[in-house]
């Protein structure tokens, strides 16, 4: 399939999913995650009409964000070093990667040098898999506590991986507990407003992710195909 199919295939399948769990399309928001394409494809998805571009690294989106950023709504997926804020910030409308507390305050501080609050998920390993980044669910109200008292983060939500299975609904309960997660969040008042997004679901596990409450699913390779 070119592009353009694959984007209606997914979308349908986006439309399944929701059908099955009484869920409205509109609440589920599709990012094209671009690192492995050319800024030629990445321009092509924005041409599709697709708005969310999700890359990782710095140094390797830097030539398509020159080129493209007033089209799109950039997201940053990938792990943050500390050191790599500084490159981020102000750039990107989403960091969808903050796990810890050195973090935090460095988001914290660039952001209030800029002037500007940014919007983050707190990244949890529901899963526990040593390979994932992400903080402990039992460290998350402890650490939503503090962010909660940083004047320039805002918490859209929360993000997690699921391991790779063979079997996509084996994901299922990771994805359920990171809705229960937020929910508990929001039932304890830890931010004074309500966390609404969830970003979990990838090429692999999206439909379930849905059925499980993503508004956000990440998609690579099956949406935007792979090049580089």
């Amino acid at each position: 399939m070119n592009l353009h199919e694959r984007i209606q295939d997914v979308q349908t399948r986006i439309a399944a999913a929701c059908q099955r769990v009484g869920r409205s399309v509109e609440e589920v928001k599709m990012i094209a995650v671009t690192k492995y394409v050319s800024l030629e494809t990445t321009k092509d998805v924005l041409d599709e009409g697709l708005q969310h571009i999700g890359e990782n690294r710095w140094q390797d989106v830097k030539p398509k964000w020159e080129a493209l950023h007033e089209r799109g709504t950039w997201h940053f997926i990938g792990h943050l070093q500390t050191n790599k804020v500084k490159d981020v910030i102000g750039k990107f409308d989403y960091i969808h990667s903050l796990d810890r507390l050195s973090l935090a305050k460095e988001l914290d501080k660039h952001a209030a040098a800029l002037g500007i609050q940014v919007q983050c998920f707190l990244q949890v390993n529901v899963s526990g898999e040593e390979s994932k980044y992400g903080m402990a669910p039992e460290h998350l109200f402890e650490f939503a506590d503090e962010v909660s008292r940083m004047k320039h983060i805002h918490i859209a939500g929360l993000m997690t991986m699921a391991p790779y299975e063979m079997e996509a609904d084996a994901t299922r309960p990771v994805f359920r507990g990171l809705r229960e997660l937020r929910d508990s969040l929001n039932k304890q008042h830890v931010f004074p407003y309500p966390i609404t997004e969830l970003s979990m679901g990838m090429s692999g596990d999206f439909e379930i992710a849905i059925e499980e409450g993503a508004t956000w699913v990440r998609l690579g390779t099956l949406l935007v195909g792979k090049e580089i």
